[in-house]
């Protein structure tokens, strides 16, 4: 039985690392590679440090769930150990979604920039990094994403 529950620890770990999607502005998707993307000049008016939260996928609460489930039905015996199971499983599925938002919530910036041609715009991505007030940039931009580069 340890042995299950430790195999199913290491599949929602693994999962779970696996859900985290980065807001950088230097990481691509295997779709954004090889498109067309408008580049702008401008200068950074402003940075402010902000909190991207993680996802939110029905992995973390279905393994949560799962693993309730099993510890629970471990509980007690007959009757017992179904009801165990069921709040196991209920717990878990709560459990496994806070886990889930938790480990994939990263640090990010707002970048406000002032670009050449006189539009001021904010874009939110991952603090990878740096970004000074008055420093020039580039806002590279595709069909449904912009990001801040040096």
């Amino acid at each position: 039985m340890r042995i299950l529950l430790f195999f199913i620890f290491l599949f929602l770990s693994l999962t779970l690392t696996a859900c985290a999607t980065s807001r950088s502005g230097s990481v691509y998707t295997r779709d954004q590679a090889r498109q067309v993307q408008q580049v702008e000049l401008g200068t950074v008016a402003a940075v402010r440090s902000v909190l991207i939260e993680g996802t939110k996928t029905p992995i973390g609460s279905i393994g949560g769930a799962a693993v309730g489930a099993i510890a629970g039905s471990a509980v007690g015996g007959g009757r017992g150990s179904d009801i165990a199971a069921v709040v196991g499983g209920i717990g878990g599925w709560l459990l496994g979604s806070a886990a889930e938002e938790g480990v994939t919530r990263q640090d990010g910036l707002e970048i406000t920039v002032r670009l050449d041609s006189g539009r001021t715009i904010a874009v939110v991505q991952a603090a990878d990094e740096v970004f000074k007030t008055g420093e020039r940039v580039r806002l590279v931009s595709g069909d449904e994403e912009s990001r801040v580069v040096h």
